[in-house]
């Protein structure tokens, strides 16, 4: 349920209603304050809520249901979009922000070349995965903690906030210290205990979506993050196991528009694992670019052939550089920039 508020309440008044409402009816509130209108979102047992009394008080304008299970990610529920700020990067603003690196954090040399080279064609996030979920149990698992510290070294050096992949909450610990961005993985999404450890912490989550989960499923997964009280969330859209097998997974490109659609939250793609190949980076770059994603989670190798995990779907730096270049146009075409 949401409450439209009357123009020109002060956020004293705002507040002092929000207190009311839980003591009255034992739910929670969530105040969101627009430029010209607020409006306060009611999360928990609505049922109890009297919604005719609720529009009788002289604060209340007007008073919206939500049908779907999802609130706070909802749009419903914060109509402007929500810009999740880190360094310098704005994901959900004007700009297109691009995060690349290394499937695997496979040595420090390695990682800080990459980082190096991925900063001057214009990225502004940096990723490489420390702790690697695998399909097999005998393929490269990661360095683990000590890949953390590669990351954090190429932070200091480069400038660029580090994403890297969380798989259990014991290692939450090690991702507060090290990682910027705790990114959950498509194996993960509904890891709900995870996901519930997530929503106790102050630092932005990057959360894919699973093989074989709808959008829907999607929101709810983010929606046990927000409920914690944590609400820097960025969606991924990065492929989905079909019955097509010409590519890795199958790249569900209306998932973005139907997604910002949806929720204020912002989406960004990963053409790599979508495609599953070097060359196919490019066409789903541009396409995703084109339907509205914030931003692009690209696979960047200095040595594709002789990668521990993904070089087949890598770019060279080089590669990556050229890339670039060539995605300004398509960001310019639409009003904004990469």
């Amino acid at each position: 349920m949401i409450l439209v508020l009357k123009s020109g309440l002060s956020k004293e008044k705002t507040e002092e209603l929000c207190s009311f409402l839980e003591k009255k009816y034992g739910i929670q509130t969530n105040p969101i304050y627009g430029s010209e209108t607020t409006i306060v979102g009611l999360v928990g047992d609505t049922s109890v809520v009297e919604t005719e009394a609720v529009m009788m008080l002289e604060e209340v304008e007007r008073v919206m249901k939500v049908q779907e299970p999802y609130k706070r990610a909802n749009r419903k529920f914060h109509p402007d979009d929500t810009i999740v700020t880190v360094g310098n990067a704005k994901i959900g603003g004007e700009k297109i922000v691009v995060c690349a690196g290394p499937c695997s954090v496979e040595s420090e040399d390695q990682v800080l070349g990459i980082a190096e080279s991925v900063a001057e064609s214009g990225a502004l996030l940096f990723r490489g995965g420390a702790f690697k979920p695998r399909t097999s149990p005998y393929a490269f698992q990661g360095l683990k903690a000590e890949g953390l510290m590669y990351l954090k070294r190429a932070r200091a050096k480069t400038g660029l906030p580090v994403v890297s992949e969380i798989t259990n909450a014991s290692q939450l610990e090690l991702f507060i210290e090290f990682v910027d961005i705790v990114q959950v993985g498509a194996r993960n999404m509904q890891n709900f205990e995870l996901l519930k450890e997530l929503g106790r912490i102050r630092k932005p989550v990057l959360l894919k979506r699973g093989f074989a989960n709808s959008i829907d499923e999607l929101l709810m997964s983010a929606e046990y993050i927000m409920s914690g009280g944590n609400n820097q969330i960025i969606l991924c859209e990065r492929g989905i196991r079909t019955f097509e097998t010409a590519t890795r997974n199958t790249l569900d490109i209306s998932a973005v528009p139907v997604l910002k659609a949806k929720t204020h939250l912002p989406v960004v793609v990963d053409p790599s694992h979508a495609g599953g190949a070097a060359w196919l980076v490019e066409p789903l770059s541009k396409a995703a670019i084109a339907v509205g994603a914030d931003g692009l989670i690209i696979e960047v190798h200095n040595d594709p052939k002789h990668a521990l995990s993904d070089g087949q779907q890598s770019l060279t730096p080089e590669d990556f550089a050229s890339l670039m270049k060539r995605l300004a146009p398509v960001a310019e075409s639409i009003g904004r920039s990469i």
